[in-house]
Order: C-alpha cells, then structure tokens, then sequence
C-alpha cells in the first residue's frame, strides 16, 4: 500500500485563503500559520495522508526549525533558503515507488520543476477546495452517525408508538 505525502507551501496557502489572508492582512501571520496547521491536521487525520507544511525564512529570519506541531511536520527554512528549494530536495527524498509525493503550492514554476521530479501538484485552491470537499464528507459521515446513534437509543419502538407515547406523555401534563 503506497502512503501518501501532502507537501504545502505554507506561506502559499497563507497569500491565497481568504480565512487565512485575513488574518496577515491584519497582521497575524502566526495565528494564520497556526489555523493553517490546525486545518490541515484535521485533513491529514481525516484522509490519512501525512502532511508536511514549509515556511521560508521571509517572515522568521535566521531560524531553521522542523518540528511536529498537531501531528503536522512543520519545516522553517534556514535563512536564504526558500520553500521552492527546500521542497525539491524533500521530493526527491521522499519520493519512491512505496510514497506518493504532492506538492501543494501555486508557483508555476515550481509545480513544474516537483512534476518533473514525478510528484503530483496541487495549485493553493485546489487544495482549499479539496479540503472543503473532506471537511463536508466529514460532517456528512458525523451526521450519518449521530443519527444511527439516535435510531439505537429509541430502541425498537416504531416511528408511530413513539408518536402515541408523546401525546400520552402529553395529556399526562
């Protein structure tokens, strides 16, 4: 079974979802970066893929860090490095005949150079709309259940007992 690795383009996504421009207009790039994660930890928990999210050092100079944050690998480049570059060498790394590699960024340039490589490519909307997409089967599925749920814990009365039992209960007030 081939397992399937989301590459983002962090600041990419940030530049181009109105939630998250939002909140860099108003100059709130870290809660941006944070509602990212969060947003794409609900995916990745979701689709079982496994995410990795880059950010260059445009906005935090001078720090290189990887770490795991709402069990997302989050990667800041070292100073100078962009997130194109540092993407193409994960892709090469990552990229195997066991793992799927998308790179998830709308820099022509770049989903040409990570096709090449042989990952698949994914512009920032689509993957808004892709995550749209989960999030509305999610709440459909939750739906569906609460609903089974529901059904079982009336147990096996009939829609019309039920009805009879409320009007008895009724008349009893």
């Amino acid at each position: 079974m081939k397992k399937d690795v989301l590459v983002v383009d962090g600041y990419n996504m940030i530049g181009a979802w109105p939630e998250l421009v939002k909140l860099k207009d108003r100059g709130l790039i870290e809660d941006a970066r944070d509602r990212l994660l969060t947003i794409l930890s609900n995916y990745q928990t979701y689709e079982g893929v496994t995410v990795w999210v880059v950010f260059d050092a445009q906005f935090v100079p001078g720090i290189t860090q990887e770490y795991t944050r709402y069990k997302v690998k989050v990667v800041f480049t070292s100073q100078g490095e962009t997130a194109d570059t540092y993407i193409e060498g994960i892709v090469d790394k990552l990229k195997n005949v066991l793992t799927e590699v998308t790179v998830a960024t709308s820099d022509l340039a770049e989903q040409q150079l990570v096709f090449a490589k042989g990952a698949n490519r994914m512009s920032a909307q689509d993957l808004f709309i892709e995550i749209k997409r989960s999030k509305n089967h999610q709440d459909q599925v939750s739906h569906q259940n609460h609903h089974h749920s529901s059904i079982r814990k009336r147990g096996t009365l009939s829609e019309e007992q039920l009805n009879q039992l409320k009007v008895l209960r009724d008349e009893l007030n």
